[in-house]
């Protein structure tokens, strides 16, 4: 036991590496842009306090948002998703998978759920001991269950979930902000100082300007090296997660489609595209540039696509044109489209069907119009 808690207590330092690095880099940035760029380098007063204006606003946000993404801690499941005591003794009781399923299929009936294994059963974690909500999982790195968990970041050190998403697109976004004011701010810079050193190379003369500090140089040369390598590799991350927000996706779940009653659905939460920009950054747009908590909801439950359907009525339904009204149509139709954002519990309904295509036919008879209205889903 003493050296598992050992081997534990190191893998959480050495977790702290990729943090501590990042630190530095920014400690080492702020100094060489500040220091040795504005202060040292740059002769103009009125340029001087634009570029140190603009970088302080970047660097205030870029800090505070990779902040709020570390220190954040995961969203986990509440108490209701756990088993009761006497279904937890018989649950760990029962060997067999079928019982298993029937024990927490029970206790899932009174829970928004929507989502199952591959497999169609109940998700359960056997770690946490918890009945997993929609779009959580179970992150190896933490040992605890996330809800709507889309990955571990080692350079944050922390999982991105629910409760910290915004804060991580935003450090993305931060970041590269940063990291581009400084590759473009100091570029002709970094043109002068590379000129100036390959020529004073092939003449092999010394140095002629007295003000002209070869450790400026060397900040300036190496800080739009760095500048411009953070922001590619951030451009890439950050393009992607956008991709995924417009989407309503986590990583995990564009790698794998969340399985529903009816089979799986990779846009199964998609609710389009201001709707799931507004899931993550919240209703009010003042605070969508703040790293302050705004996202909908509570973790446990996500207004899906599903569309209840009774299996009694008939997939066709013919309306005569004297009780059938232009706006009767659109209300139709309307009704149709329209993506279910009531919590209806999976278990709790016979039926949900999913609204993977639609298909409207307008057919006109002669005298006696009809208008036959289909609606085609998958079963």
């Amino acid at each position: 036991m003493a050296p598992t808690h050992v081997l534990r207590c190191c893998q959480r330092g050495l977790a702290w590496i990729p943090v501590i690095f990042i630190a530095l880099v920014v400690c080492w940035s702020y100094y060489a842009y500040v220091v040795e760029l504005c202060l040292l380098t740059i002769v103009d007063t009125g340029e001087k306090i634009i570029y140190l204006v603009v970088f302080h606003l970047s660097f205030i946000m870029f800090v505070w948002s990779y902040w709020k993404t570390i220190f954040t801690r995961p969203a986990n499941p509440s108490k209701e998703f756990c088993l009761p005591k006497a279904e937890k003794e018989q649950y760990e009781k029962e060997h067999r998978p079928e019982t298993q399923q029937d024990i927490l299929r029970r206790v899932a009936s009174g829970l928004p759920l929507y989502t199952r294994t591959g497999a169609g059963a109940i998700r359960y974690c056997d770690r946490c001991q918890v009945i997993k909500p929609d779009r959580c999982h179970h992150c190896s790195a933490c040992d605890m269950c996330v809800l709507k968990m889309d990955h571990h970041c080692p350079w944050v050190n922390n999982c991105v979930g629910f409760s910290n998403y915004k804060f991580f697109i935003l450090f993305l976004t931060y970041s590269l902000i940063y990291c581009l004011f400084i590759a473009a701010s100091v570029l002709q810079y970094f043109i002068k100082f590379w000129t100036l050193c390959r020529r004073k190379s092939a003449e092999n003369c010394p140095k002629s300007d007295p003000t002209e500090s070869p450790n400026a140089k060397f900040h300036v040369l190496f800080l739009f090296f760095v500048a411009a390598m953070f922001c590619i590799s951030i451009l890439s991350l950050f393009t992607y997660h956008l991709w995924l927000v417009g989407k309503n996706r986590s990583t995990i779940e564009a790698f794998r489609a969340p399985v529903f009653r009816n089979g799986p659905d990779k846009n199964g939460f998609s609710l389009g595209f201001s709707k799931n920009i507004a899931q993550v950054f919240g209703d009010q747009k003042k605070y969508w540039l703040l790293p302050i908590f705004t996202s909908q909801g509570d973790g446990f439950s996500f207004p899906t696509r599903l569309v209840t359907i009774d299996p009694e009525q008939q997939h066709t339904e013919c309306l005569q044109p004297e009780v059938l009204d232009k706006g009767a149509v659109d209300g139709c139709v309307e009704q149709a489209s329209l993506t279910s954002e009531s919590q209806n519990r999976l278990l709790a309904n016979d039926y949900h069907s999913e609204e993977d295509h639609k298909e409207i036919d307008v057919l006109k008879s002669g005298e006696s119009e009809a208008v036959t209205i289909s609606i085609e889903s998958e079963s």
